[in-house]
């Protein structure tokens, strides 16, 4: 069997073509290029294409399987990639290890999606991208107006159109047209400029975004959860992708990073804290959309919740992360059966764990 490896460069790559059968090895160079890729394997037929996650394995997907060849994306974050007390680390010994790993199969894989799919990922991410911008800049105005004994209101309120009239009118300058005494009239009406054109991206992007959560049916039904909104059912359906890749619902849990670590050792056996690998945003979304339906009563919720916290206040953002935990597992079920939301029969006469609140209330959606 031909394994190509490839170790993927800005500008070039380096190539090991290894024949198993014959334990030979050659290394080869090639332009980071779709035709470059092309040529190469179309030279060598090779049955097997080993490469790094990176922003090029979307393209290098494509390519592989346009012309019929397996492709095999290998998560470096893996333990089996580290390359703790090596003294030597190449490129070529990149894709020799890669090579190596992939004849062993000792290659976790990583699911690259379609193209469509990529890109609506990558809308959502920027969407969120400048949801944090917004919040710096709205930082920094308050910071600026504090060291001048300036104070807005909290919340929302701070950054209403009256308020942002005032500061714009009274407050904010011309940065040549302000004195030495006064820049910070000159800044602050450069952040109010700069905010006003993220906002106004932002605006247009979410717009976007609720066109294409209209045209994906299994985003409508998980909006009929809980706490989930449209930001939140769109990335667990862009994320999730092919649901069918996961055979139970603690793998999707652990591929959200809501798993907890795992900690063994003779007569030691523990569960650490929740291993945040994959998305953070997802996480995120999670969790608020949990706190939204424990604060509203949703029996099942509030249920898990008080388990969990066992009515210790230094429990409650664990037991926030379990309800969180559940809420994605129950979406996943959703995905994968075709199913609508029903909602969860709720335990009573626990103690400190029975339900509180069981009444159906309408939750403001995430």
């Amino acid at each position: 069997m031909c394994i190509l490896a490839v170790d993927i460069g800005q500008s070039k790559s380096v190539c090991c073509l290894y024949e198993a059968s014959k334990q030979a090895r050659e290394f080869v160079t090639v332009r980071t290029r779709p035709e470059a890729f092309a040529e190469l394997i179309t030279c060598h037929k090779p049955l097997l294409v080993v490469i790094e996650i990176c922003p090029a394995a979307g393209w290098i997907r494509d390519l592989c399987q346009g012309m019929g060849v397996k492709l095999l994306v290998a998560n470096t974050s893996d333990d089996a990639w580290r390359w703790r007390g090596v003294k030597r680390k190449t490129d070529r010994d990149d894709a020799w290890k890669l090579a190596r790993m992939a004849e062993l199969g000792h290659i976790r894989p990583v699911h690259i999606p379609e193209p469509w799919v990529r890109q609506w990922r990558q809308l959502i991410h920027y969407r969120q991208r400048l949801v944090r911008s917004c919040t710096a800049i709205k930082n920094r105005i308050r910071a600026v107006l504090q060291m001048v004994n300036v104070e807005l209101p909290a919340g929302r309120k701070g950054f209403s159109e009256e308020v942002r009239a005032t500061l714009t009118g009274c407050e904010s300058k011309r940065l040549e047209l302000c004195g030495m005494e006064e820049l910070w009239r000159g800044a602050l009406r450069m952040d109010l400029d700069q905010l006003h054109v993220l906002e106004r991206h932002l605006c247009r992007v979410e717009k976007q975004l609720d066109v294409y959560a209209g045209k994906q049916e299994a985003v409508g039904r998980l909006m009929k959860a809980p706490g989930v909104g449209p930001r939140t059912a769109e990335l667990v359906v862009a994320l999730l992708d092919d649901v069918h890749r996961f055979s139970r619902g603690k793998q999707v849990a652990a591929y959200a990073g809501l798993a907890p670590r795992k900690y063994q050792s003779g007569q030691m056996d523990r569960d650490g804290h929740i291993s945040h690998a994959g998305d953070g945003q997802l996480r995120a979304l999670l969790v608020q959309a949990s706190w939204t339906g424990i604060h509203h009563n949703v029996g099942w919720m509030r249920e898990v919740f008080d388990r969990v916290s066992g009515g210790n206040k230094k429990r409650r953002k664990k037991a926030v992360v379990a309800v969180a935990r559940r809420l994605l597992i129950k979406l996943w079920a959703m995905l994968r059966d075709g199913s609508e939301w029903r909602d969860p029969v709720v335990a009573k006469d626990r103690g400190v764990g029975a339900a509180r609140g069981v009444r159906r209330r309408v939750v403001p959606a995430v």
